[in-house]
């Protein structure tokens, strides 16, 4: 016989306040499992540099060489001149995060299940984690302030951000081929594509599936391994990922750990009954951020119609 109405409510309250260190706030160990499962789901988000942090904002500061600091030594007893002596350069990236909320009915019916089995908690943050990854995807592509979503205008998202290298296809709409790829290459400063196997390109289900399909039409060895399974290909080196929130006329040529993720560890956990709907009622919210590390490592290529649509591009 499963819990009555008062046992499941009552052993509910008990359970999720086990979330919770106090104020509703989780600990910083929970905080950390829980954006560690945020990364664990397969989203572009397991690829990304996830920053934690533990105010609302965060500099993270570069450091690097913007020219040569080899140069042909003088005579013997004779300093480089001073011209020649090279100082690093230095900047920051600054985060800011904002607050994004999530609302989760869970019905009594569900609740009695899980408790019976003693797995609410794992339950809960399992739900929100596997749902949140998608939507923070969404967000980490395609935010842009201008838009009427009031959820995607928070944020410029990575393609609105990626604005110095654009190859821009919108007059031709051409499908997924390896020309595509090669022009993206070739919009990418030379100093970035020494580490070719680091790159990754970005593209939406759609144009990863017209990409494997224009390799299987080939007649070659690599064309039949194609038609008979699907596994991911790279261009040129690069390997192409579908990201399942990115648009299909788009794509992204960067280094994965260039794009930062940050998250605010003050994650906090409230619940609410409703009883006339017998649902149990758990709101999240926590702060994120998106930022390019260095936006000059990005190439964005728009205007591609691997479907054969038209739509309008993004950003």
């Amino acid at each position: 016989m499963g819990a009555g109405f008062k046992d499941v409510v009552e052993k509910t309250d008990i359970a999720v306040a086990n979330l919770v260190a106090s104020g509703g706030y989780l600990n910083p160990i929970q905080s950390d499992t829980f954006i560690r499962m945020i990364q664990e789901q397969p989203t572009i988000i397991h690829a990304v540099r996830t920053v934690p942090m533990n105010s609302p904002t965060m500099d993270i500061d570069k450091i690097g060489f913007a020219s040569r600091i080899l140069h042909k030594a003088p005579a013997a007893g004779t300093a480089l001149a001073p011209a020649n002596r090279s100082a690093p350069t230095t900047d920051k990236v600054s985060l800011a995060t904002k607050e994004i909320i999530a609302e989760i009915h869970l019905p009594y019916d569900v609740l009695e299940d899980n408790i019976e089995r003693g797995s609410l908690e794992s339950t809960i943050m399992t739900m929100i984690s596997e749902r949140a990854s998608l939507d923070l995807e969404e967000l980490i592509i395609t935010g842009d302030k201008l838009s009427a979503d009031e959820y995607l205008a928070m944020y410029d998202g990575i393609l609105v951000q990626a604005i110095s290298h654009v190859v821009d296809y919108s007059a031709t709409r051409p499908n997924i081929t390896r020309g595509v790829f090669k022009e993206g290459m070739k919009a990418m400063p030379n100093k970035y594509l020494r580490n070719r196997s680091s790159l990754r390109f970005y593209v939406s289900p759609h144009a990863e599936v017209e990409w494997v399909d224009s390799l299987a039409n080939r007649l070659t060895a690599l064309g039949d391994s194609k038609i008979g399974s699907f596994s991911a290909q790279p261009a040129y080196g690069i390997p192409v990922e579908a990201a399942a929130l990115m648009p299909n006329y788009n794509y992204i040529l960067t280094f994965p750990k260039n794009i930062i993720f940050g998250v605010q560890r003050q994650i906090m956990i409230e619940t609410d009954r409703d009883i006339r709907a017998r649902v149990l009622v758990v709101v999240m919210t926590l702060r994120v951020d998106i930022k390019y590390e260095e936006e000059d490592a990005v190439v964005k290529c728009q205007g591609l119609a691997p479907d054969g649509t038209t739509t309008t591009t993004t950003g």
